[in-house]
């Protein structure tokens, strides 16, 4: 698994392993029903502390993208909660990263075209943003 930290930025170390596993998901890198490293295994790999480790898979697990298991470990497993829900979530989400974009004088269109971008990156653009699992 190939996994990107900045140990020099801001954001916390089991952020950046989040985000990284939640990009590897939606990219296709990692595969649903696709067993993670264990934590002692992926904190060796990447020079981290297991807490660093455990912490980044049980927000995983929390936001129900893994699930955890004592024989098999860490399993991505992502769990779609109700259509309205996860709209409710990603329109809080989206709130903080829109103030920012007007802040820096960021145009909608500006915003429609990077999001259309990482739709493309992603691969999900070909079917409506449906990601079929």
């Amino acid at each position: 698994m190939f996994i990107e930290l900045d140990f020099n930025s801001n954001e916390a170390i089991y952020m950046q392993l989040r985000n990284q596993i939640i990009l590897g998901i939606a990219q296709d890198k990692i595969k649903n029903g696709e067993s993670l490293p264990s934590v002692r295994q992926l904190a060796e790999d990447i020079g981290v502390n297991m807490h660093t480790v455990n912490k980044a898979y049980a927000l995983l697990r929390n936001d129900g993208y893994l699930k955890l298991d004592r024989r098999k470990g860490a399993v991505v497993c992502v769990t779609v909660e109700s259509r309205k829900e996860q709209l409710e979530k990603v329109n809080l989400d989206m709130q903080m990263l829109v103030a920012e974009a007007i802040c820096k004088d960021i145009s909608l269109a500006e915003m429609h075209q990077i999001i259309t971008d990482m739709y493309k990156e992603f691969g999900d653009i070909a079917n409506g943003g449906n990601k079929e699992t």
